[in-house]
This record gives structure tokens, sequence and C-alpha cells, in this order.
């Protein structure tokens, strides 16, 4: 079976806006045989947490107000392919510290409609409260790594928030792959010193060992090849190895966004998987 489990559609602010069936139809032309739609799900309406600029949580995830036409309109498209591909229907949930209760909340409202689902990390506390990991260098920078004093540090508070995820409690639709969990290096290049220092390295030999023991998934992310200051998976391949050490199931994610995204760098992840 040829999968993709982690792609998006119009309905993302930050995405090409093409519509999502010119993204099956690539798919189905080459040759992928089950494609997971997973939009980012609605940040909690009020959420006045942020410390970031506006424009990074306002681009972040699809309205609320378009949750029931997404749904619709993906079902749509679920009957008219189904003779070609097995389409699934979720979301990219976030995982928001302190907004475990709106989350599961959210879930449980529209679970019964989810047949997949990624669980990420896009925001970590910093200054002033959340602070985007990978909308740009100088959020990173003046919200997370300057605050806290280090390029290491900033990656530490980002795998404990990792981790938070998978031990937080946000009900029986939440998704049960993680998704590209080492987001907090996509601008590694722009850094000096980004290299993991002990603890951080002990702690992701927790996180891996607890993904393993919960059975939970870790999406293969290829986006980060197009990403110049990083150029490399999510996760990186050490981690990689240490997932395969463990057989913790790796399921490929193009994180599509547009046209030009659909398989990007499969043929590199299928060695993986």
């Amino acid at each position: 079976m040829k999968r993709d489990g982690h792609t998006h559609t119009e309905y993302c602010p930050h995405g090409s806006g093409e519509p999502v069936e010119l993204l099956i139809q690539k798919a189905i032309q080459q040759g992928f045989t089950q494609y997971s739609i997973t939009e980012h799900m609605p940040l909690p309406e009020g959420l006045v947490q942020f410390g970031s600029p506006d424009a990074v949580w306002q681009t972040a995830a699809m309205a609320m107000q378009d949750v029931d036409h997404y749904f619709q309109a993906m079902q749509r498209l679920q009957k008219k392919y189904a003779a070609d591909i097995q389409l699934e229907i979720g979301f990219e949930v976030d995982y928001l510290p302190g907004y475990e209760d709106w989350t599961r909340d959210f879930l449980n409202e529209y679970g019964p409609l989810l047949s997949d689902g990624v669980l990420s990390v896009h925001f970590v506390a910093g200054a002033g409260g959340l602070r985007g990991v990978d909308y740009d260098a100088k959020e990173w920078r003046e919200g997370v790594v300057t605050p806290l004093g280090s390029y290491q540090a900033a990656q530490k508070r980002y795998f404990e928030t990792v981790r938070a995820s998978l031990l937080a409690d946000l009900g029986p639709f939440k998704p049960t792959r993680l998704g590209h969990i080492t987001l907090c290096e996509k601008f590694q290049q722009e850094f000096t010193d980004t290299k993991r220092d002990a603890a951080t390295n002990q702690l992701l030999e927790t996180l891996l060992d607890e993904i393993q023991a919960a059975g939970y998934e870790l999406d293969l992310n290829t986006a980060g090849f197009d990403k110049p200051a990083y150029r490399q998976s999510y996760p990186s391949t050490d981690i990689l190895l240490l997932a395969q050490a463990r057989k913790i199931p790796l399921v490929y994610g193009s994180d599509s966004h547009g046209l030009a995204d659909i398989g990007r760098h499969y043929d590199w992840a299928q060695t993986w998987l």
C-alpha cells in the first residue's frame, strides 16, 4: 500500500490555495492507494495566550466556521474517488499547553467523523505566552531561543511539549501519530551551536520509549527536505534509527500544502517504511 498520512487543503490559510481535488488526482496518478486529509484543526476561539505577532497564529489553522463545510466537501470527494483511492478524513491537531480540555471537547464533537489524524506541536511557551515554532527564524529566535537563553534550551522546551502531547488526555479521538517531531530544528542553519545536548538526547530517548509503549506512530515527514535551513526529514535520520530500533511504526507524510508537494521525496522515505 502506497500511503500518504499527512496532507492539507485549500482550507489552510498558509497553503497554496489549490483545490484539494487536484492534489487527490495527482496522488492517484502517482500510485497512492491511501491518502489522509489532515487539515489544521481550528485553534480555540478567544485564545489570548499567544505572545506571537498576530500573523503567526492567525494563519496557523483553518477557521472555525469552515469545519462543517470541510467535512461535507471531503466526504463528497471520498465518495467520488472511492474506486481509485482510499481517502481518510481527519485533522492535524495542535497540542496547546493549557487547552487540553478544549481540545478534548472539540475532538469529542467531531470524532465520529474522523478516520485518521496527526498530533503536532507548532507552539511552545515562550516570551509573553505561546510562541511559534516554525513560522520564521525571527519568531523562533525572539520568542523562544533568546528568552530561554540558548538554542539547546529551546530544543528541550519543544521536545518537552511533544512529550506532554503524548501523555495528555485528549479523549478517545486523540490522534495516535505524532507529527514532525523535530520541527524545532527547521531553522537550525540560521543559528550556531545547534547540536543537541546530553539532557535533550536523554529526553528524546525517553520520548521514544514512551511512544513505543503507547503504541503510537511517527510521521515520517519529508517537508523538511525543502526547508533551506534544514534540508532533512522530520524526524532526522539519527532519531529514525532510534525509532526503528524500537519498531515504532513510521508513516510517510508529504505534508502537502499544494500540488508541487504531492509525493515529495517518497522514494527516499520508502527505504524507512
